[in-house]
């Protein structure tokens, strides 16, 4: 299974204007701007799309170990916290917080403990996030 997006840039990094697209359609030429990362104007920025792909991933992989182990959760809810943070002439992603509040009748602590630091480690989105990244640039 491969899933796909795009990203269109025009113009310099602080004033140029960026579209991000999926195959999916639900990003669709949607904004992305100096502004939107670094201040607060409207439209996305990468640092909330990890966080939002982080918190879906993770969520999902304990619903499905929680199924596995016999357990019904009725609610999962998971912040992403990803931090961009300055470093040398640029910026790097130290940290993706995950907090998850969880409604899951039956299941004692140290289970659901255990259950939620595998998912973390195990969930796909964790797993990229410590894995190698291959790059093919050519100009056109």
């Amino acid at each position: 299974m491969i899933r796909k997006a795009r990203a269109i840039w025009r113009g310099t990094g602080r004033a140029g204007q960026g579209e991000l697209s999926s195959d999916s359609g639900v990003l669709a030429a949607t904004p992305y701007s100096f502004k939107t990362r670094f201040e607060s104007e409207k439209g996305t920025n990468p640092e909330e799309l990890i966080a939002a792909a982080h918190a879906g991933c993770f969520t999902m992989a304990l619903a499905f170990q929680l199924e596995r182990a016999g357990f019904s959760p009725t609610e999962l809810a998971t912040e992403a916290a990803v931090t961009l943070e300055p470093e040398g002439q640029g910026f790097k992603i130290s940290r993706s917080a995950l907090t998850l509040r969880a409604k899951v009748p039956n299941v004692d602590a140290e289970t659901f403990a255990q259950m939620a630091e595998d998912a973390e480690k195990n969930c796909p989105v964790s797993k990229l996030l410590r894995a190698e990244i291959t790059l093919e640039a050519k100009l056109v």
